[in-house]
């Protein structure tokens, strides 16, 4: 690779943006690669990685560009552009303002504003979550690479204040109808999600509007608040809240396996007179306070009072291309992988060649983004997996809503499309028609390349063991 950087001093921009111009400057004829980043040591230790290097601080944006001279130059000025128009885009409702450079003084210039959504480096995060507990905001805290013990003394202060923490790596959230982070647009309704997993939570939001339910409040907690270490406190402080909330008559609690002796001690915090029902992924069973239920669609099912969809297709053909051979799960959304995971050890168990890859592990992501807003990776495993003779099907999920890809259909499609004349490949679309892509635009493209299609992860993942028992 022949790299050309790019350093933008005393700049800022959040992940999500710094994606959204890669993403769009790697469309560009003559470019490679692009990666935009906020200058973090950790950060140019993967842009060192790739190959390229910079001198930069954590208070610069770094972008660059694989490519030829011409095509490189050209596409370091079109990001920059795209960056200085994302600003004159947040700023134009209040042109004559002076922006704020600081978490208070942004607080004490918006009226009202009482949620502080965070997105710097971690080193850096959990000073700023503070600052914003001081000033009495709730924190959405999607930084990642906080130590539990700055978590622990940020939730327990959150909680003494009667403030949500919610984070650290929280995906996902709507408040008040306003979605945080990635965020579905779903129906509204009186189910209030409180969620240690975000496309668990994203998935479940999805299955009940499909049911005809609604949601009133989703709450991310971050994926460590179940655990033994951090024993509950936003979980607690969330289903008070939401107790509370008017809108509100049911809860549904989202989780990866939590530590049993945390959900246990939840009991005194399930409101009284009030539903709670619980998607904990895995879940093996064991007294509890309130009603568990091992997969993420059975939950949503049983707040929605609905019945699981059915898959009206002949088999017979894909059985022919899988049967006896391996599942491969190429996934974007850590909840829903560890959701298929169980699924198919259930089946196989754990010592069978099936995989189940969550793709937005570091491992994965280190040096590009997150593979919700970037397809280059799944569509370059199908391709190897379509070539591999041992695997026979290929599972995944496709992600909407806000934050996600626009349209990735349009790029997996004809990924899809060629390996399916090797692999069945069996997709399941978590969003809804509402979303900016349209989860039956999305469904019906890749249907028609060749992709079975599953009302929910699990019925996918349970459709992919079909396939190839």
């Amino acid at each position: 690779m022949s790299w050309e950087v790019r350093v933008i001093p005393n700049r800022y921009a959040d992940s999500v943006r710094l994606m959204g111009v890669a993403r769009a400057i790697r469309e560009l004829d003559g470019v490679h690669a692009c990666e935009a980043l906020v200058g973090t040591a950790a950060n140019l230790e993967q842009l060192a990685a790739l190959g390229a290097t910079a001198t930069a601080t954590p208070g610069d944006i770094v972008i660059a560009v694989d490519g030829g001279d011409e095509s490189a130059e050209r596409a370091l000025e079109q990001a920059e552009q795209a960056l200085a128009a994302a600003d004159d885009g947040a700023g134009a409702a209040r042109p004559a303002a002076v922006r704020p450079r600081s978490l208070p003084k942004a607080a004490r210039g918006m009226d009202g504003a009482n949620v502080a959504l965070i997105s710097v480096a971690g080193e850096y995060a959990v000073l700023e979550a503070h600052r914003a507990l001081t000033e009495g905001m709730h924190v959405f805290l999607f930084s990642d690479h906080v130590p539990v013990e700055d978590e622990l003394a940020l939730k327990r202060r959150g909680a003494e204040l009667g403030l949500l923490v919610m984070g650290p790596e929280c995906g996902t959230a709507m408040l008040g109808g306003v979605g945080l982070g990635f965020a579905n647009v779903v129906r509204p309704g009186s189910v209030g999600i409180v969620a240690a997993a975000g496309t668990g939570a994203q998935e479940s939001a999805c299955l009940l509007d499909a049911a005809g339910a609604g949601v009133s409040q989703i709450i991310g907690v971050g994926g460590r608040d179940l655990s033994a270490e951090v024993g509950g406190i936003m979980f607690r402080q969330a289903m008070a809240m939401l107790a509370e909330d008017a809108d509100t008559d049911t809860l549904l609690l989202v989780s990866k396996p939590p530590a049993r002796e945390v959900v246990e001690a939840l009991a005194d915090a399930t409101p009284s007179g009030m539903r709670v029902v619980a998607s904990f992924v895995g879940w093996d069973g064991g007294a509890a306070p309130f009603e568990i239920h091992p997969t993420l669609e059975a939950g949503a099912l049983a707040v929605a009072g609905a019945g699981a969809g059915r898959i009206d297709e002949d088999l017979g053909a894909r059985r022919k291309l899988s049967a006896g051979r391996s599942l491969l799960g190429l996934y974007s959304g850590g909840t829903l992988a560890h959701e298929a995971a169980t699924i198919v050890d259930a089946a196989f168990g754990t010592a069978g060649s099936h995989r189940i890859l969550d793709l937005g592990d570091e491992k994965y992501t280190r040096g590009r983004p997150h593979p919700m807003v970037d397809l280059s990776s799944r569509v370059e495993m199908l391709a190897e997996a379509a070539r591999d003779d041992a695997v026979g099907s290929v599972l995944m999920d496709v992600v909407l809503g806000h934050g996600a890809h626009p349209d990735p259909a349009a790029e997996l499609a004809p990924a899809i499309e060629r390996a399916s004349e090797r692999v069945a490949v069996v997709a399941h679309v978590c969003g809804t028609e509402a979303d900016p892509q349209d989860a039956g635009r999305q469904a019906a493209a890749l249907n028609e390349a060749g992709a079975l299609l599953a009302p929910s992860n699990a019925a996918a993942a349970r459709l992919a063991v079909e396939l190839v028992r």
